[in-house]
């Protein structure tokens, strides 16, 4: 599937060379052209500043590279399964046995990183990814502990880990019914403040494909009136094969009945595995049309200092791929950031598509 990827990096390259974000980001008046400009998103809601472990892309040269690369708005997350510092293992998977427990110590130092060295492109969300869902009498005290040292700052909450079954090896277990009831201190403040919440919540494995899908039910049924995210429609590395029909059922009924639950197209698992296919593409197209005022784009990226400019560009072309195929609604709520501009209250508008006709290569 990365062989395919390839051949559609060169196509967008070709596309994205010729592109400037500046022709229409500045005026309600200007249009986006879908036959000439390239369908990548202008917004990165699912992005880590933070590496698992080891030394980050510096904060001003990770912002150089968003803005080359088309992006005008970010979150600024941290990394929910930290490893310990003097872990000479720099990805989780890596390192079996090495525990992974969720810090402060990203959030501070995005939110320093943010404040000491700004830019103005993109502009970038703070998120707090620090909370350990599983032990949520913990969680509010480290959000006042970040309002006190970067009041007013902090406007998102995730990526947080319900259940991640690539962590198991490092110590992490899902997170129990009995937990998710005890999230109301810290749920309710974040209802009172707007914040949403983005949640890892695998959905199953090929073995049992819903098999965890009582968690996120859980949340939103306890929850319903807090914005809720589920990150990657639930699906995972473990999950690669569930039937496409299923899934979507599944996704339909939670946003038909839970109006506050979105969810997002970020990893490019996502698009490895299913919308690289055009059989099972085709099914999901519909889906994505239908609910577009529901999803966030992102990438999913992990700023790590070995990472570079074409390899967060190819991790933005493969996680926009399906906007490709979406007709001109679903397109400018996702990837041009309708959605997200609602979702945080922001003035901006995303820019209206100048015809009728859909770009699909």
């Amino acid at each position: 599937m990365k062989k395919i990827a390839s051949l559609h990096f060169a196509t967008l390259a070709a596309a994205f060379s010729c592109f400037s974000i500046s022709s229409y980001a500045d005026s309600n008046s200007a249009c986006y052209d879908r036959l000439t400009q390239p369908s990548l998103a202008i917004v990165d809601s699912h992005l880590h500043f933070r590496p698992f472990g080891g030394a980050p892309i510096p904060h001003k040269d990770l912002a150089l590279m968003l803005k080359n690369a088309g992006i005008r708005y970010a979150n600024v997350f941290g990394i929910g399964q930290t490893l310990p510092y003097d872990s000479s293992c720099t990805y989780y998977l890596n390192c079996p046995g090495t525990p992974v427990i969720p810090s402060l110590k990203n959030d501070i130092i995005n939110a320093q990183n943010v404040t000491e060295l700004p830019v103005q492109e993109p502009k970038l969300t703070l998120s707090m990814s620090f909370a350990d869902l599983s032990k949520p009498e913990t969680v509010k005290a480290g959000m006042s502990e970040l309002d006190q040292e970067f009041p007013g700052l902090f406007k998102w909450m995730g990526e947080l880990n319900l259940v991640k079954q690539a962590l198991f090896a490092n110590g992490h277990q899902p997170v129990t019914l009995a937990e998710i009831r005890n999230w109301k201190p810290f749920m309710d403040t974040l209802r009172e403040r707007n914040m949403p919440i983005g949640l890892h919540g695998d959905l199953g494995n090929n073995e049992n494909p819903t098999k965890y899908l009582d968690l996120i039910t859980e949340v939103v049924n306890q929850y319903p009136n807090n914005k809720v995210i589920w990150l990657h429609m639930g699906l995972s590395k473990e999950l690669t094969n569930i039937d496409p029909d299923t899934h979507i059922k599944i996704l339909s009924n939670l946003l038909d009945k839970y109006p506050n639950m979105m969810i997002d197209l970020s990893w490019r698992v996502i698009a490895d595995n299913y919308f690289f296919k055009p059989e099972i593409r085709a099914k999901y197209v519909p889906f994505i049309n239908k609910y577009s005022t529901r999803i966030l784009p992102g990438t999913d990226f992990v700023a790590s200092n070995d990472k570079t400019f074409d390899s967060y560009l190819g991790e933005l072309m493969a996680t926009s791929y399906i906007y490709r195929f979406v007709d001109n609604n679903a397109f400018r709520n996702i990837a041009l950031g309708q959605n997200y501009f609602d979702m945080l209250g922001l003035p901006d508008k995303a820019p209206n598509i100048c015809d009728n006709q859909v770009k699909v290569q």
